[in-house]
């Protein structure tokens, strides 16, 4: 089965269409309330000796917020949103390394730790979502350096850029 010209465009429809325009403002969304709900935890926290989370989360807070300013800004690149996707998921999954079988009673009793791991499960999904619909990053590229035409996926000189 091979796919035709229409269904190539359909399916790296330019960064503007829609349902892009909609993943990418769900996905920065999950991403800036994640770094938020982090920040926030972290903060009074800060002077504690020996635990090294609050600093640890601060760091990550702000990688978040240049993730979400990127996905914002940037063009559409896979490994953007992998590593959207991926962070989000860390602190998915590092929540529940660090509170072990009491995951469930130490989430039920924090609900800050809700609001951000709601997030952080939508964020994900938004983000590869996004990963899904992008083209590849050498689409990107030759569209970027070869003036290529968003809407139809073609280059100056008349190649189809998604070949």
């Amino acid at each position: 089965m091979t796919a035709t010209k229409g269904d190539s465009d359909r399916a790296y429809a330019g960064r503007d269409a829609p349902r892009k325009r909609l993943l990418r403002a769900v996905a920065v969304q999950t991403a800036a309330l994640s770094a938020a709900v982090h920040i926030l935890w972290a903060w009074p926290r800060l002077g504690e000796p020996a635990d090294a989370r609050p600093y640890v989360f601060l760091l990550g807070g702000a990688f978040t917020v240049a993730i979400a300013v990127a996905t914002l800004r940037a063009d559409e690149y896979r490994r953007l949103y992998a590593l959207g996707a991926g962070t989000l998921a860390a602190f998915l999954v590092g929540y529940a390394g660090w509170h072990g079988g009491g995951t469930a009673a130490a989430l039920a009793g924090d609900p800050l730790a809700i609001v951000g791991k709601g997030a952080e499960v939508v964020g994900v999904a938004a983000f590869l979502a996004l990963y899904r619909l992008a083209p590849p990053t050498s689409v990107v590229v030759e569209r970027r350096e070869g003036g290529g035409n968003e809407e139809d996926g073609t280059v100056d000189n008349g190649e189809d850029a998604r070949a």
